[in-house]
């Protein structure tokens, strides 16, 4: 893990495992969203540099940075993974989500899909750029927010 954290520049140019990737433009949004699918299915959106939500080919959610946490899926709730750092190494400190907490973020995530789920079906969106440019992204899109909208969380990610 990286000693410093920095904002992404190009997401898109940088994001080359995302075979298939979309820069958008929201309506009041200040930072340009980016979506992007790996070959086995998985997909990743970016708001900005944070929140970012990572989710399996299913649309489970594996991975999320928000607020400056990091958050990892146990199976049954999240780990939150706070950073901490002394002048040799980083640390991160663990905590499980309680139920209640845990709720709370998916409300926030279900918030975030909802709205961008919305300003794609109303033409609200604007798309900045795409690679591949020839491809037909928006029903694929639209049905990966409809199915992470349901809040699962992805098998237990193992630390290795």
């Amino acid at each position: 893990m990286s000693r410093h954290e920095s904002d992404r520049e190009d997401l898109m140019a940088e994001a080359t495992a995302l075979r298939e990737r979309i820069e958008l433009d929201l309506p009041d949004v200040t930072e340009h969203v980016v979506v992007g699918f790996r070959e086995n299915g998985a997909w990743s959106l970016y708001f900005g540099s944070d929140p970012v939500f990572h989710f399996d080919a299913g649309g489970a959610l594996r991975r999320a940075f928000v607020d400056g946490e990091l958050y990892r899926s146990q199976g049954t709730t999240l780990a939150r993974l706070t950073r901490t750092r002394t002048d040799r190494e980083v640390q991160l400190v663990r905590h499980d989500l309680s139920q209640g907490e845990l709720e709370k973020f998916l409300g926030v995530l279900r918030d975030h899909l909802k709205r961008l789920h919305g300003d794609l079906e109303s033409g609200a969106a604007r798309v900045v750029q795409q690679v591949p440019e020839k491809w037909n992204w928006q029903p694929r899109l639209l049905a990966a927010l409809s199915e992470a909208r349901s809040g699962r969380l992805s098998n237990m990610i193992r630390k290795r």
